[in-house]
C-alpha cells in the first residue's frame, strides 16, 4: 500500500485508482468475432505505432522526432498476448480488456498504479532524453520533489502533514537510483497532483499522443492518449493507456464498445463523459504536461 501524510486521510481514497464498470454485456463483446479483430493489429511487431494500424479511411498523425508523443508511439511492447502482471508477479483477474503490454517493469511494491504509470512514461521520457532539470513531481501535499536534489543525496522525510529534505547520501546520478527516486515519488504522488501539474487541453483539434484524461479525486483514475489517427474529413481516433490498482502491468486498453475500431476509442473534450473498457471519466478532463 502506498504511504500518505497523516492528518489527510481522505487521501486513501482519492490517491488510487477506482473502477467504474459499464453493464457486462457490454464489457463481454470484445470477446466476439476475435479474428475479425486481429485483422487490423500486427501482433509481430514491438512498437505501439507498428502494432496498431490505423482503422481503414485513418492515417496515423505524425509526431515531431523527440516529443514525448513520439516517444510514446515506439515505445517497446511485450510479445502481443502477454497478460497484465501484478507488481507480485502474478496475473490481475480481467485479463480481455487489454491489446498490448509496455516493456516497462511494475517494481516489486504496491506503488505504480494510474496516475503513476504516467508519471513513470514521462519521467522516462525526460531521463533518456537528459532532460534532468525537468524530471520533478508533486507530493499530492503540494511539495516539489526534483531529481537533480535526489540524485545529489537529498531525501524527503515525512512527519505528519510537512516534509523537510536533508542531505543524507552522496551523489548518484544511476539509472538505479532514479528508479528509487520514482518509487519515492510514486508513494507520495497521485491523480492529484498530477492534475495540478498539467494544463487543461480544451480543444479537440489540439489532442494528441501523450496527454491524458483525469478524474482526480474520489474516486479517481488516469488514461494517457497512446496514439492519434485521422481521416480526411479530420475525424479523429485515439489509442490509449493506463495503469491502474493494484499496481500492475501497463497497458493498452481494448474498446469493448466498438469492436470494429478496437482499440482504438473516438474522444471528445465537450463530451459529458467518456465511457473506456475499465473506467467511466465523468466530467472529461483532458490535460497536458507544461
Amino acid at each position: 500500500m502506498k504511504k500518505f501524510l497523516t492528518g489527510i486521510a481522505f487521501l486513501l481514497l482519492i490517491m488510487n485508482c477506482s473502477e467504474k464498470r459499464s453493464e457486462s454485456k457490454s464489457l463481454t463483446t470484445i470477446n466476439e468475432d476475435s479474428q475479425n479483430r486481429q485483422l487490423i493489429i500486427n501482433q509481430n511487431k514491438n512498437t505501439v505505432r507498428e502494432r496498431f494500424p490505423a482503422p481503414e479511411g485513418y492515417e496515423w498523425m505524425e509526431e515531431k522526432s523527440g516529443s514525448f508523443g513520439y516517444f510514446i508511439e515506439h515505445f517497446p511492447l511485450k510479445p502481443y498476448g502477454s497478460p497484465i502482471l501484478k507488481y507480485d508477479g502474478n496475473k490481475i483477474r480481467t485479463q480481455h480488456l487489454h491489446e498490448a503490454v509496455f516493456e516497462l517493469d511494475t517494481g516489486n511494491k504496491d506503488l505504480q498504479q494510474c496516475a503513476d504509470a504516467v508519471i513513470r512514461l514521462r519521467a522516462e521520457y525526460l531521463f533518456k532524453s537528459k532532460n534532468f532539470d525537468a524530471i520533478q513531481f508533486h507530493f499530492t501535499s503540494g511539495d516539489l520533489v526534483s531529481w537533480n536534489d535526489y540524485k545529489n543525496g537529498i531525501r524527503a522525510f515525512v512527519n505528519g502533514n510537512s516534509v523537510n529534505f536533508k542531505k543524507t547520501a552522496e551523489f548518484d546520478d544511476s539509472y538505479t537510483n532514479f528508479r528509487n527516486y520514482l518509487d519515492l515519488i510514486f508513494n507520495y504522488a497521485g491523480t492529484i497532483s498530477l492534475y495540478q501539474e498539467t494544463s487543461p487541453v480544451i480543444k479537440n483539434n489540439n489532442l494528441k499522443t501523450g496527454d491524458i484524461l483525469i478524474t482526480p479525486g474520489s474516486p479517481g483514475h488516469v488514461v494517457f492518449i497512446s496514439g492519434a489517427c485521422k481521416n480526411k474529413e479530420g475525424k479523429k481516433l485515439y489509442l490509449l493507456g493506463e495503469g491502474f490498482t493494484p499496481a500492475q502491468s501497463v497497458h493498452i486498453i481494448s474498446n469493448p464498445f466498438d469492436k470494429n475500431i478496437s482499440p482504438w476509442y473516438p474522444l471528445d473534450v465537450d463530451d459529458p463523459e467518456i465511457i473506456t473498457a475499465r473506467y467511466i471519466f465523468k466530467p472529461v478532463n483532458f490535460r497536458r504536461f507544461k
